[in-house]
C-alpha cells in the first residue's frame, strides 16, 4: 500500500495538531457545519450517509444532527480516535479509502476537507471507484477539494465516468458560488444512475 501524502506531505505531530485545531473552533463556536448543510438539502430525511475521510469527525457529526445515519472512515488512527471521543452517535472506521469496502451502500457519500488531494500518488481514480461502490442507486457522492495540488476537475471528471457517475453539478464553495476557470476549490456533485437509467 502506497503511503497517504496525508502522513508524508505533513510534519510529525500533523494529526494532534489538526484535532487540536478543530477542537478549538468548535469550542470558539466556529461555523463547522458548512459541508453538512448542502449534504443534507441533497438527500431526504433520516438517510444514510458515508463520511469518506471524516476527519476529526465533525461533517458526520453535524449529519447525525440534521437526523441521518453516518458512518465516517479514515485512515489516520488519531482522527478516528478523536471523532470517537468527541462525536457519539455515528460509527466511525479506520480505513483506506483506495480499499473500501463496507459491504453495503448510502444515499450520498461526501469527501470534504481536501481529501483528494492527500491521498496516496495515483491513487485518486481508485478511491473514485471505491466511493462510486458505495453509493446506492440515485444515490449522490459529493467531492470538495482545492484545485492547486496535486488533482483537478480534469481527472476528477475522467475518474467519475470510468466509475459510472454523472456529474450533475460543480461549484467554487460550498455555498454554492458559481464555478469558472477562476476557481480555486471545487465541489462536485456526481449522482449514480438508477437501475435501468443512464
Amino acid at each position: 500500500m502506497t503511503t497517504p501524502r496525508w502522513f508524508t506531505d505533513t510534519k510529525d505531530g500533523h494529526s494532534q495538531w489538526y484535532a487540536e485545531r478543530f477542537r478549538a473552533l468548535a469550542e470558539e463556536g466556529a461555523d463547522l457545519a458548512g459541508e453538512a448543510r448542502l449534504v443534507n438539502a441533497l438527500v431526504q430525511p433520516a438517510s444514510s450517509v458515508l463520511d469518506a475521510g471524516c476527519g476529526t469527525g465533525r461533517l458526520g457529526a453535524a449529519l447525525h444532527s440534521f437526523g441521518h445515519e453516518v458512518v465516517g472512515v479514515d485512515v489516520d488512527a488519531v482522527l478516528v480516535a478523536e471523532a470517537r471521543a468527541q462525536h457519539a452517535g455515528p460509527t466511525w472506521v479506520e480505513a483506506d479509502l483506495a480499499g473500501l469496502d463496507l459491504g453495503r451502500t448510502f444515499d450520498a457519500v461526501v469527501t470534504a476537507g481536501n481529501v483528494m488531494v492527500f491521498l496516496a500518488p495515483g491513487t485518486e481514480g481508485d478511491v473514485v471507484r471505491r466511493l462510486a461502490a458505495h453509493v446506492a442507486p440515485g444515490g449522490v457522492l459529493v467531492l470538495g477539494f482545492r484545485l492547486d495540488w496535486h488533482y483537478g476537475v480534469d481527472g476528477l471528471d475522467t475518474d467519475l465516468a470510468a466509475a459510472g457517475l454523472v456529474l450533475e453539478q460543480r461549484f467554487a464553495t460550498w455555498d454554492l458560488r458559481p464555478f469558472d476557470s477562476s476557481a480555486e476549490f471545487a465541489v462536485s456533485v456526481a449522482r449514480q444512475p438508477e437501475a435501468g437509467r443512464t
